[in-house]
C-alpha cells in the first residue's frame, strides 16, 4: 500500500446501519487505514506500558522481516500535522529495527481521554504485563474516566460515572479489568514509590539476576513513605542484600507516620531474621519412614531425630576427652 493510499472504514448501508450503535457509526466514518512513514509518528505521553527488547520483541522483529506489519497500529492525527501512537508501540518498534520504510496504519480522530483509555485497554492484553505498568496504566485510565464523567480528579478518589447504574468509576475499571477493587489501588499506590524500588516490583515478574525482588504487599506499605525515607530505605536494602517482609515494611511505614524513623531505625528492623530467611533442611521421607511407627506425625520425627542428635553429639564428646 503507497504512502498516499488510504481504505475508507466508514460503515455504510442499511445492514451496518442496523447492527451497529450510533457512537460505532461515527466513529468508523473518522477512521481510515493509510502507510505511514515510523518518523511521523510520536510516541504516547508518558505511555506506562515499557517495550523491552528482550526474546518476544526479537521474535516480533524477525516476524516484520518475513512477513511485515499484519496487524495496523492505531494513531490519531494532531494538530501539528503529525500522528501520534495510541495503539502499537511495539509494533512500530520491530518496524523500525526491520528496516521497514513504513508502517500501515489505523488514524482515528480521538480525544486525549479516549485515546488514554484505548491506549492502556489495548495494551492489559499482553500476555506478560509488569506490576509498574499495571500501576500508572490503571491510574491514567481511572484519570481519563473521572474526566469524562465531568467530575474533579482527586488522587485514587472513586467518582460516580454516569450511565453505570451509580456504580463508581474504580468498581467499573475493577469489573473491565478482572482485577479487583482493592488489587487496583494496591497497584496505583505503587505509583508513589521512587523508580529503584519499583523496579524490585517489576523483578518478581523478570526475574533478573543481581536485582533484588520486592513483593507487591510490602511495596505497598513502603509507597506510603515520603521520598527521602524511601531513599533511606533503600540504601539500607542495597546494602544488606535483601528486601523487607510485610511485617517489616508495616513497622517501617509505623515508625516514618510516627515522625521516628531514620536510618539506624531501618537497618535494625531490616536485620531482623525473617522466617523465610531462615534456612531450611529437608530429607525425603522414605528415608526415615522404616524408623518410626506408621502415622507418626511430623513434628515427633522432627523432635525425635534432634534428640537422637543431641544424645549422639555428647557421645562424641564424651570420646573426644
Amino acid at each position: 500500500m503507497s504512502r498516499g493510499t488510504a481504505i475508507d472504514l466508514g460503515l455504510t448501508g442499511a445492514y451496518n446501519d442496523l447492527f451497529s450503535t450510533q457512537a460505532e457509526r461515527d466513529n468508523a466514518q473518522r477512521s481510515y487505514v493509510i502507510d505511514l512513514p515510523t518518523a511521523e509518528i510520536s510516541d504516547f505521553p508518558d505511555h506506562p506500558f515499557k517495550v523491552r527488547m528482550d526474546e518476544e520483541m526479537e521474535q516480533i522483529v524477525e516476524s516484520v522481516r518475513e512477513r511485515g506489519v499484519l496487524s495496523p497500529v492505531l494513531v490519531r492525527p494532531m494538530p501539528d500535522g503529525g500522528y501520534q501512537m495510541v495503539s502499537g508501540h511495539r509494533r512500530k518498534f520491530a518496524s523500525e529495527l526491520a528496516e521497514l520504510p513504513t508502517v500501515p496504519c489505523i488514524v482515528r480522530e480521538l480525544t486525549d481521554d479516549e485515546a488514554i483509555i484505548i491506549m492502556v485497554d489495548s495494551n492489559l492484553q499482553r500476555e506478560q504485563v509488569l506490576p509498574s505498568e499495571k500501576a500508572f496504566a490503571y491510574k491514567m485510565k481511572l484519570d481519563a474516566m473521572k474526566r469524562q464523567a465531568g467530575r474533579p480528579s482527586k488522587e485514587n478518589g472513586a467518582t460516580v460515572l454516569p450511565h453505570f447504574s451509580g456504580k463508581k468509576s474504580r468498581q467499573i475499571l475493577a469489573e473491565q479489568s478482572g482485577e479487583s477493587h482493592e488489587q487496583i489501588r494496591k497497584y496505583i499506590r505503587l505509583t508513589n514509590l521512587v523508580p529503584e524500588l519499583l523496579d524490585m516490583v517489576d523483578n518478581t515478574v523478570l526475574k533478573e539476576k543481581g536485582t533484588l525482588q520486592m513483593a507487591l504487599r510490602p511495596a505497598v506499605e513502603l509507597s506510603y513513605l515520603p521520598e527521602n525515607e524511601q531513599n533511606a530505605l533503600l540504601e539500607v536494602m542495597e546494602s544488606e542484600d535483601c528486601t523487607p517482609s510485610h511485617a517489616q515494611a508495616i513497622k517501617i511505614r509505623d515508625f516514618s507516620e510516627k515522625g521516628k524513623l531514620n536510618p539506624d531505625v531501618i537497618l535494625s528492623i531490616m536485620q531482623e531474621e525473617k522466617p523465610n530467611q531462615v534456612e531450611q533442611f529437608k530429607m525425603p521421607r522414605n528415608r526415615i519412614d522404616r524408623f518410626f511407627p506408621a502415622g507418626t506425625p511430623a513434628q515427633k520425627i522432627e523432635d525425635t531425630i534432634v534428640k537422637a542428635l543431641e544424645m549422639y553429639r555428647r557421645r562424641e564428646r564424651g570420646r573426644e576427652r
